[in-house]
């Protein structure tokens, strides 16, 4: 992949799509585009290491266990998310192409 906005799916495409950028010991960059798709009900993700990200392209809602109200998110906006702090993904904008740029870090 020579560009982040390279191989994108269509809109309409059913499942998220994962594509790890960069591994190294510690770090992990992908991208994740999603079109629609959201986390299942009652489901958080609960990870080891920490994950900055940013949405580059489309639109949002992020969610905190600790927090009332899920973060709505557009292109540019970013988020550090300590390792094990509980949270999910509420919305993405259906019929539109919305990419994250992830970076998985040891803390």
């Amino acid at each position: 992949m020579d560009s982040i906005f390279a191989g994108l799916p269509r809109s309409t495409a059913s499942d998220e799509q994962f594509s790890q950028l960069l591994g190294r010991p510690c770090l992990r960059i992908e991208r994740i585009v999603s079109t629609g798709q959201c986390s299942p009900p009652d489901f958080w993700y609960d990870q080891p290491e920490g994950e900055w990200v940013l949405l580059l392209q489309g639109a949002a809602r992020l969610r905190f266990a600790d927090e009332p109200e899920a973060r709505r998110l557009a292109a540019g906006d970013f988020v550090d998310i300590a390792p094990h702090r509980r949270h999910r993904v509420e919305w993405t904008a259906p019929g539109e192409i919305t990419i994250w740029l992830a970076v998985h870090y040891a803390a």
